[in-house]
Order: structure tokens, then C-alpha cells, then sequence
């Protein structure tokens, strides 16, 4: 049975790959700068909680040591709007925060780093499919800490022969996300459509995104984790799960709830930030190399989105 420890665990991610890791009867390790999150209430009597900062090294030490974990899941970062409002906390969390698990883990001597980048590496006038090699050039601070991120993982590794592998993900849908990026109308949406309030995207019908359901986003990072070295090309694989326009997430809600109340009121400033976000990731790599497939469909997702939301009134209201 492997025990992970994971970053920023309390977050909107780390709560779904906690629950797939318990599911596959693994022990979970939070480490988390929060002292706990609604999100957790249902799982957090089966999970160990460390509280910390991943840009305090003694913390991290700390935590990698008594942790004894074989795996660490790295999703402690600061995001945006955060993450330009405060460029320098963003650093010191994003870069400093990444070295210090990669020191620790080096120390300890851990048997694989699981690092989260973003399709936000890439930056502005990129290909409608961007490769797996693609030139990065990010335009927020964001993206620029997490390529430094990436290469830290890839130095690493080649220096030290810490077992180093991360994912790019597009935005993300799914239970627990909270945050403001200019992607959230795509889960916006669907959670206000299960509430029973009404809800207008600012973009329009046309208007298309990348998304991964957060389910998805977790098969694969536990799934890269136990890929056979030997079958690795590279050691960060672009995941991509589908492109949806606005009508076609709408009618996947309506599907879901047909007396949802949706429209649209475009927003001309958000829509031209969205268009400098590519369409769809080239994932060929991560198909080809250790059999990476989403396992849901839009309205799949959806669908249990809706389901997920419903459940957790609670943290809804």
C-alpha cells in the first residue's frame, strides 16, 4: 500500500486525488498551509493533516520526514488572480516551494515527485494544438513559476535521479473549484444550475475553451505515477480531455437539469483573454507512453458534476 503526501492538499484538486488514492487503498498525508476546508468534511476522519507552508523549508523537511511517504503529489501553488496581485509570493510559494519538495524529497530519498503545470506555460500565440515540446513563453506569473517549476523537476532529476514526472493541465471542471480565473464560467455554470439559481455566461455560444473533468485530472496523475520508467519519454506529459464551445456546455447542463436557467452576456474583455488560451493539448506522448485516455465525455462530466454539487450542499449554501 503506498503512502502520499500531498501539497497543498487541501485545495480543489488534492481533495479529488485524495479520494481516487483512498479508493485504491492508499494512505494520504496532507500537507497544507489552511488548518482545514469544508471540502474535507467527508473524508477528513480517513486522512492525516500537517499544516504548513511549502516555502517555509523546515516545514517541508519536516513534513517529508514524518510522513515517511513514498510518493509526493506537488499541488501546493498560488494562483491566479493571487499570483499577479502578489507576483512575489508567487514566487516564493510557486519556485522556492517546488525546490524545497524536490530537496526534501531528494534528502529522503522519495520515490516519486508528482508535479501539476498548466497549459498557462505556453503563453499567448500558440498553435490551436500545442505539442508536447512546444516553445514556452508565459505571459502571467503563473506560468512563468511553474516552467520554472518544470525545469527544476527535469534538473532534478537528471542531477539527482529524484523520480520527477508532472502533468499540464487545461481548466478544470469540477466539484470544489472556487477560484475567479477567467475559465470559471465552466463550473460556475453547472453549480449554479444545481443550486436552482440562474446563471449567465459572459462568452459566447461559440466561444471554445480546453477543459479536463478534475476526475480525469487525477486518474492521471495516479496513473503517470505508476507508468514503468522504462515506457517515459519525456518527464511532463501534456493532458488533454476535451474542447467545449459555451452552447455545447449549456446543453450538457440542460441535459442534466432541464429546467436550469442559463444565458448568455458576453463579456468582450474576458472573451479576448480566453482566446489567447489554445483549443486543445497535443496528448499523443502521454497516450502512447503509458496509455493516458480521459474517461469522461462532456456530458459525462457534467452530469456527475451536477450529482457532485447536489451532494455537497453543505459547502454550496
Amino acid at each position: 500500500m503506498g503512502k502520499n503526501l500531498i501539497t497543498g492538499g487541501l485545495g480543489f484538486i488534492g481533495y479529488h486525488l485524495t479520494n481516487l488514492l483512498l479508493d485504491q487503498g492508499e494512505e494520504v498525508v496532507i500537507f497544507d498551509v489552511a488548518a482545514d476546508s469544508p471540502l474535507f468534511r467527508d473524508i477528513q476522519h480517513r486522512v492525516t493533516l500537517i499544516r504548513g507552508d511549502v516555502s517555509n523549508w523546515s516545514q517541508v523537511l519536516d513534513a517529508v520526514r514524518t510522513s515517511e511517504a513514498d510518493c509526493i503529489f506537488h499541488a501546493g501553488a498560488m494562483l491566479p488572480p493571487g499570483s499577479e496581485q502578489n507576483p512575489q509570493a508567487a514566487f516564493s510559494i510557486n519556485v522556492n516551494g517546488t525546490y524545497n519538495v524536490l530537496e526534501a524529497a531528494r534528502m529522503f530519498d522519495v520515490k516519486s515527485v508528482m508535479f501539476i503545470s498548466t497549459l498557462a506555460t505556453y503563453g499567448r500565440d500558440v498553435p490551436a494544438v500545442v505539442p508536447n515540446d512546444a516553445a514556452q513563453h508565459p505571459v502571467n506569473m503563473y506560468g512563468v513559476t511553474k516552467v520554472c517549476g518544470e525545469r527544476l523537476g527535469e534538473y532534478y532529476h537528471r542531477r539527482f535521479g529524484v523520480n520527477f514526472r508532472g502533468v499540464r493541465l487545461t481548466p478544470i471542471l469540477g466539484m470544489g473549484r472556487r477560484d475567479s480565473a477567467q475559465s470559471a464560467y465552466i463550473y460556475k455554470s453547472g453549480q449554479e444550475a444545481a443550486m436552482g439559481r440562474p446563471y449567465s455566461l459572459y462568452v459566447e455560444p461559440d466561444t471554445s475553451i480546453a477543459l479536463l473533468y478534475v476526475k480525469d485530472a487525477a486518474w492521471g496523475l495516479y496513473d503517470l505515477k505508476q507508468a514503468p520508467e522504462d515506457k517515459l519519454s519525456t518527464r511532463i506529459y501534456n493532458l488533454y480531455g476535451l474542447t467545449a464551445t459555451g452552447q455545447g456546455l449549456v446543453d450538457a447542463i440542460l441535459k442534466a437539469i432541464p429546467d436550469a436557467t442559463l444565458d448568455f452576456q458576453p463579456d468582450a474583455q474576458q472573451i479576448q483573454l480566453l482566446g489567447n488560451l489554445p483549443e486543445k493539448l497535443d496528448d499523443a506522448l502521454a497516450r502512447r507512453d503509458w496509455g493516458w485516455a480521459p474517461r469522461y465525455s462532456l456530458d459525462e462530466a457534467v452530469a456527475d458534476y451536477v450529482k457532485d454539487v447536489r451532494s455537497r450542499r453543505d459547502i454550496y449554501g
